[in-house]
Parts: C-alpha cells; structure tokens; sequence
C-alpha cells in the first residue's frame, strides 16, 4: 500500500514532472486561438464581437468543465482522466481545420477548451503525492505549466507564417495526443487511489465531494482566482490585439511582448509556491493584491495631455506609456498574479484536504469563467468608452474590492480568535494623567444597550436614541437630494447646450437608481461590520464626490457622455446610503417605537428629494456662488442658467453633516456582527416575501420621483410641470413620515394591504388621464399614488421586526434571553436594509420603463399597466402570507396575542 507518506521520491518526481508537460501542453493549445484567431478573423470577416466570442468560448468549456474533471479525478484517478480529456482535445484541435462557417468554428472551440480542465486534474492528482508542508511548491511547480500559453506566443506565430494557421492545429494536435499517450502509459496511479482500491473502499458520492462549496470562503477563494488566473488569460487573450491597435506592432511583436507577459505570470508560479510554504499563502496574497493594484493603476491611466496656467502662460505636457515600459510594468504585474495563482492553490489542499477535487474545481472554474468574461468586458468598455486602457481600470476596481474582502475575513478570523484584545491598545503616556474614564471620554461605543428595558429606555435610552436619530435625518436627506438631483439636471442638460438624445437622456435619468441600488446590497451589511457612526461619517461624505463632480462637468457643453454616465453613476452613492442608515436606526428603538422612528428617519430622508426639486430651480437662477461657482451657461432661449449649483448648493451641507456625523453619533457594542453572521437573512423566505412588497411601495415612490419630472415634461409639453413636479416627493416623504404611528397602532400588514388596494386605483387614474389628456387628473392621481407610497413605506417597514419576532424563535429554538432578543433584532436590521437595497432599483426600472414604452408604443401606458399588475401582485401576497385569516400578522394584528413572542427575559 503507498501513500504520500511512504511514496519514494522517484514517484513524486515522476507525477510532477508528466503532470507539469501535461499541462503546459493543454494549455498552448488552450490559448491557440490568440495567434491563429487574428487569421480565422480576417478569413471570415469577423466583427469585433464575433471576434471576442470564438477567443473566448474555449476559456468557457475549460473553465465549467473544471468542476466535473476535479470530482472525476478524485472517483477514477489523474492517470486516466487527464490521459482521456488531452485525447479528445487533440481531436477536437484536428477539426477546427475541417471548419468552414463560424458555427462550426464555435463548436470545435468548445471542443477545444477541454485543455482548460486539464489544470483542476493536475492539482487533484499532484496534491495526492505530497504532504502539506510541500504541496505548495510542488502545486507551485505543476502550475507554472502556464508557460504554454507563452509557448504558443512565442512558438506559433513563426508556424503560421511558415505553414499557415492550419499548421499551427495540426503541429498543436499532434504534440497533444502524443503527450496523452506517453502520460498514461509512464503515469502511475495516486497514493490514495491505490489504497482506496486495495482496501476495497468506494469513491466519495457527489454529495459529499460537493459539501464544501457550501462555505463562504470557498466562493472567497474563487473571487481571488477569478482575478490571478482568469484576468491572467484575458489579458493573454486581449494583448496581442492591444499591442498593435495601440502600439502598432506587428503580429509577431506583438505576439512576443504579449508572451513576456504569459512568461512571468506562469513560470514564477513554482516561486510563489514555495514562498507559500515558506512565508504563508496569506501572507503572498497580501503581496499579490497590493503590487497588482500599484501596477494595474499605472497601465490604466490613459494618455492625457495637461495645461496648467502658469505664472508665464500656459505649461502644457503630457503622460503617456511608451511600449517597452508598458511591457516591463506588465511583465511585472504577470510575475504577482503567479505568486498569487500558486497562494490560492496552498490554501486548497490544507482546508479542504479530502475535497481538492471538489473546491478545485469550483475554484478553477470560476477563474476560467473570468477568462471568458472579461475579454467580453474589456471589449463592451472599449466600444462605450472608447478608451483602451479601460480593460486595466476594470481590473484595478476588481482588485479594490478582493483585497478589501480579504482583509475583512483575516480580521473577523482573527478577532474570533483573539476577542476584544487584539483591537485594544494602551493609552499614549502624554494623555493618562488628563484623561479620567467615565468622565473626559465621550461614550462612542454603547456597550450595554437595551431599548426593551422600560427603566433604561426612560433614564438613559430614548436620549440618545433621539440624538442620532436627528443627526441621521439630515445626512440621509442630503443622500436622497444628490441621488436624485441627477433627474433635475438632466431635464434641463438640452437646454444648456447638451445635443443629448431622448434615448440618452432617460439613460442618465436611470442610472442613479441602478447604481443606488447596487451599492444599497453592500451598504446593508456595513453598519454592523463597521459601526454606524463610522460609516454614516464616510457615506455621507463620499456624496462630496458626485456634488462636485456635477457642479463642474455641466460647465462645459463638450463634456463627454461618458463623463456624465460616470456621475449618474457616482449620484448611487447617495441611494446607498438608506440601507445603512435604516439598518442603523433600527438598532436604537424598542420594537414599540420602531415603526415610527424608522418612519421619520426614512420619510423626512425621502423629504430631500422634494427639497432637492424645490431648490435646485431657484439657485440655478443666481450666481450664488460668485467667481467660485464659475460663470453662467446661455440658454437655447437666450437666457442664463448657473446649472453647477445644482451640485454645489450641497457641498457646505454634506461637510457639517459628516462633521455632525462623527462627532454626535454612536456605536452599539450589540450590533457588530459579520457579514456571515448576518446572511442568515439570505435563507429566510419573508426576507424576499418583503424584497417584492417594499419594492411596491418604495420602489414606486423613489422610481416615480426619479420619473417624474421627465415624464411630465414630454407628456405635457405645453405645462411649464416643473415647477410642480416636487410636490410629489413632498407628499410622499411627509405621508411616510406622518403615518409611521398608523401601522404601529394598527397594523404594519393591514395597512399594506389597503396601501396597494388604493395604488391599484391611483395607477388606472394615472392610465385614463393620459388617455384623457388631462393633466389635471394625471397630477391628481400621481399625488394619490405619491401619498400612498409613502403610507406603505412606513408599514411595510413596520411588519419586518414583527415578522422576525415570530419567526426567529421558531427557526432558531436553541437560543433564549437576551440572545433570542438580538437576533431578531440583528436579522430585522439586515432584513430592513436588504429590502431597501433591491427595491431601490425601482428608480432604475421606472424611468426604464417609461422609456422602453414611449420607444415601442410611442406611449408610457403600456409601462403603467405593468405597474398596476405588479402591484395587483403585491396585494396578492400581502394577503396570503399576512393578513388573512391564520396568515402569520393576523393575530398579532388584531390583538389576540401579545406584539412579540420573545419570552420575557428577552422582552
């Protein structure tokens, strides 16, 4: 029997040394088409897209293949899995030569990325010879077989132009099949292969191989390999066709630079293995990400010409990357997504031990997967912005959020370990002796916090509560106002000179919302990570960024489009500030007053969006700023507009409010909680029950005032509507703030049910008044549906903590107390941030929708009537699930039990 243990060197040579030219093999066929596709594209004329498909689709197949080709290496052994799938590459390189359409190039390419998978058998199969204090070298050393894809660079240009692209498939398919050949008659089977068999012991079941994938860190580990290997073969892929749009290098040039690239990023792998084993894999990764990050900016800076004023005149100069310091900064950055590539593959096999195959694969896959996507992205990004280095940018923003994730999870690990003391330093000797506990210090942390407590709530509780409450309202009005202040600007963007399309325009009206939203899923889980009074400090200040961003771009009419989709984008940092802001609030008020606080705080919020309509159109009409705010712009009428202080007006509020932010408001000890600690919300089916309901009600209301104004405008051209169109925000933030205290007497469930009961109604009047041509009854009937949404706001909030009182105790039996209490509390908080988060898409979908019909129909009512089902459809639920007779509010709602059902200890 031989196991890693007892396995003689020679073996261990042997496996490495076959798997390693196995691989390298699999993987220049892999990439052949990053030479021989610059070819088969001029052959069949291929667009730019057609292009980017047939590159890609072999790093497809490589990278899902991945999963089943590590658990099949695990059931039947690398000896004949890998041997079995280089056969079948090889014949499926033969016949892209017997190709004669573009369908049928596909086909074999999928074929062909079989090569791919040869990676996830390699390390399930090497992994099995070594012990753990090796396998990173060893796993190191197999990787490093990367070098293929530089092979093919260096090796195949020269083919083609001797032989033809056809050469270069049949030299590449007969090498591989010769080396599948040789692989199974000198391979041995693996350690544990052969002892499973002799013991007569069955493979591991697909549930038990696949149980791992379960865990967070495994998709963690996958995200890193998304970038170090699949950003790897992207730019593999992308680099010859860069180099000579760019540089205007020739074909082989270009394929040699490109080659130094894959050279340093696959050789240096067997370095970063043994630096793994030798330093740590964490530690190797740190390297990884922040050298990639230092690199990736630097080939993603554009070139740009400057001119400074200057004392004498204009200075003018320039920056740009030449071609050999670009090849030596990208050999550079190869050489780190190696060390990175070799770091991930260490963790693997010390976590997961008997599933290699399994998380491998999963992880390979993923990685793969980046390898087909981001050549796709690279090249959309290239066609929107026009801008070649943009595929570098995309990358430095993955980076950004990898190393900040990794980060995040060492420290939560490590704080798990360690408790409180690894955060807690010792005093400065120059402030012990002024400094007197409980008496110079202000309590930033609350470490005993307890709303439930009626003595403690009346002494010490509803004081403080109130007090970062009244600081939260402002900072989260301004959030709504610089959110949606972009649906003010853009109505008037062809007034000032802007030669922006109808089309265009309702692009930039949409995009906040969908930036607002997208951020609100991040901002959810903040508060508890972070403490609320840090990140409202940091979000709220952030909104500094698109105010002034605004305040100069509308200055000049040649402004790029692309410059103003960036801060319709950057205005989403306002939208994702609810989450954060709600799910901190949440976590001061007992469950009794909660309903009315969360009211206030989001409805007086919501309130800056009709503040925001309200001002904007007066300050626009005054130099208020003087020679600061810049001069005005000329209107297509003759008159003058100062547009920038619709961006500016905000910028002394946002300071004093993050300054109020971090001085006034407070963290609760109660609420830290990780982000796996709060994703439990993700398996709760009335998290997503209440994602739909508040989606109705606040997603209405923020889509309609982000909408509205727009709509109005090219429904009634002859109404001067603007002057009206924040009167609809008003009414909404003031009805949700106003009406808090209805669902908490009455119930948060009945008070839904007959929200959308009447937005049913209201919508149909919107639907008839259009038709009618009234504009009377068209704004009549939008302020009923402005007042109810705010009215369904605040009670659609009310019913989460209510939901989450009952369920919690059900789902989770084994807590009690003051465990039980904050629990619910923690999961209602999520929950209510959550909620936020996807129904603030609304503000995307809205105007979206009201652009998509007007294209198709010529009219917004076809978008109208898919409101009015939907909200037919959120009545339908309300009422199933909640409201109805032994729906899960109906009891608590008409009194025959107590408001919570937590027991009393924890009450």
């Amino acid at each position: 029997m031989q196991t890693t243990a007892t396995a003689s060197r020679s073996d261990q040579t042997r496996a490495l040394g076959l798997s390693t030219v196995a691989f390298t093999a699999c993987f220049a066929v892999w990439t052949i088409f990053s030479i021989i596709g610059v070819a088969i594209k001029g052959e069949l004329g291929l667009t730019e897209a057609q292009f980017g498909l047939l590159v890609a689709t072999p790093i497809l197949t490589g990278s899902v293949t991945r999963l089943f080709l590590g658990v099949w290496t695990e059931k039947y052994g690398g000896r004949l899995v890998f041997s079995a799938q280089m056969l079948l590459t090889a014949l499926a390189t033969l016949l892209l030569t017997l190709a004669h359409s573009y369908v049928m190039y596909l086909i074999a390419a999928l074929g062909i990325g079989l090569a791919g998978g040869s990676f996830i058998i390699g390390v399930a199969y090497v992994s099995r010879w070594y012990d753990a204090g090796h396998q990173g070298t060893a796993l190191g050393i197999f990787g490093a077989g990367n070098v293929g894809a530089a092979v093919t660079k260096f090796v195949a240009p020269f083919v083609m132009v001797a032989y033809g692209w056809h050469g270069v498939a049949y030299t590449w398919a007969a090498g591989l099949a010769l080396i599948g050949v040789l692989f199974f008659v000198l391979a041995k089977d693996d350690p544990e292969l052969v002892e499973r068999r002799t013991k007569g012991i069955a493979a591991p079941s697909l549930a038990e191989q696949f149980a791992p994938l379960k865990n967070l860190q495994v998709w963690r580990f996958s995200l890193y390999y998304f970038f170090v290997f699949g950003g790897f073969v992207a730019l593999a892929l992308w680099m010859p066709h860069y180099l000579i749009d760019v540089y205007g290098a020739d074909v082989k040039t270009a394929g040699m630079a490109a080659a130094s690239f894959s050279l340093s990023a696959s050789l240096f792998r067997a370095y970063g293995g043994h630096l793994s084993d030798r330093f740590g894999a964490r530690t190797v990764m740190y390297w990884t990400f922040g050298f990639s990050l230092i690199f990736l900016f630097m080939l993603s800076y554009p070139p740009t010409d400057y001119v400074i004023q200057g004392k004498e005149g204009p200075i003018a100069f320039s920056t740009k990357l030449d071609f050999w310091p670009f090849v030596i900064m990208l050999f550079g950055l190869g050489f780190f997504m190696s060390l990175g590539k070799a770091a991930i593959f260490k963790h693997i096999p010390v976590y997961y031990p008997g599933h290699v195959g399994a998380v491998g694969g999963l992880v390979g896959m993923i990685g793969g997967l980046g390898g087909f996507v981001l050549p796709i992205v690279f090249g959309a990004a290239l066609d929107l912005t026009g801008i070649y280095t943009s595929c570098f940018a995309i990358l430095v923003g993955l980076v950004v959020i990898m190393l900040t994730w990794m980060h995040l999870s060492i420290r939560a690990m490590e704080r798990a370990a360690l408790g409180k003391e690894l955060g807690t330093l010792p005093t400065l000797p120059e402030l012990q002796e002024v400094h007197v506990p409980g008496k110079t210090d202000m309590p930033r942390m609350l470490e005993d916090w307890q709303p439930e407590n009626a003595e403690f709530w009346a002494e010490r509780g509803r004081r403080i509560a109130r007090r970062n409450l009244w600081i939260s309202i402002p900072a989260l009005l301004l959030a709504f106002s610089v959110w949606m202040v972009w649906s003010m600007v853009v109505a008037r963007l062809p007034a000032i000179g802007f030669d922006f399309s109808t089309s265009q325009l309702f692009w930039l009206a949409a995009l906040p919302g969908l930036s607002g939203a997208t951020l609100r899923i991040f901002y959810s889980f903040m508060v508890p990570i972070f403490g609320g009074r840090l990140w409202t400090t940091l979000s709220t200040a952030s909104l500094l960024v698109p105010a002034l961003g605004i305040g100069y771009a509308v200055q000049n009419p040649d402004t790029p489009y692309l410059i103003f989709l960036t801060l319709a984008l950057l205005c989403g940092f306002g939208g994702g500030n609810f989450a954060s802001s709600m799910a901190n609030i949440a976590f001061f008020f007992p469950k009794a007053e909660k309903g009315n606080a969360l009211a206030l705080n989001a409805g007086l919020g919501n309130l800056g969006v009709s503040v925001m309509q309200f001002l904007v159109p007066i300050v626009i009409t005054a130099g208020v700023f003087g020679a600061m705010g810049g001069a005005p712009q000329t209107l297509t009428t003759g008159g003058e507009l100062w547009m920038q202080n619709a961006g500016f007006v905000w910028v002394p509020f946002i300071v004093i409010s993050t300054v109020a932010a971090w001085l006034g408001m407070n963290d609760i000890a109660d609420a830290k909680a990780s982000f796996r600690e709060q994703a439990v919300i993700f398996g709760r089916k009335h998290n997503w029950l209440m994602c739909v309901l508040y989606t109705g009600t606040f997603g209405s209301f923020i889509g309609y005032s982000a909408g509205f104004p727009l709509l109005t405008k090219l429904a009634f051209p002859d109404i001067n509507a603007l002057q009206y169109v924040f009167l609809g925000p008003l009414v909404g933030a003031l009805s949700r703030a106003g009406t808090g205290w209805i669902s908490d007497r009455f119930g948060g469930g009945r008070v839904t049910f007959w929200t959308f009961a009447g937005m049913i109604v209201a919508t149909f009047a919107v639907i008839a008044s259009l038709g009618a041509g009234s504009f009377g009854g068209f704004f009549a009937a939008f302020m009923a549906l402005f007042f109810l949404t705010g009215v369904g706001n605040a009670s659609t909030f009310q019913m989460i903590p209510a939901i989450m009182g009952r369920e919690v105790p059900r789902l989770m039996p084994e807590l009690d107390g003051s465990a039980l209490r904050r629990q619910s509390e923690r999961e209602s908080a999520a929950i209510i941030a959550f909620t936020s988060a996807i129904a603030a898409y609304g503000a995307f979908f809205i105007p979206k929708a009201y652009g998509s019909s007007i294209a198709m129909t010529g009219s917004p009512v076809g978008a109208l009537w898919a409101f009015l089902i939907f909200y037919v459809i959120c009545l339908a639920i309300t009422w199933v699930y909640y409201t109805r007779r032994g729906g899960l509010l109906h009891d608590l709602e008409h009194g025959n039990r107590p408001a919570a059902i937590l027991p009393k200890a924890a009450q």
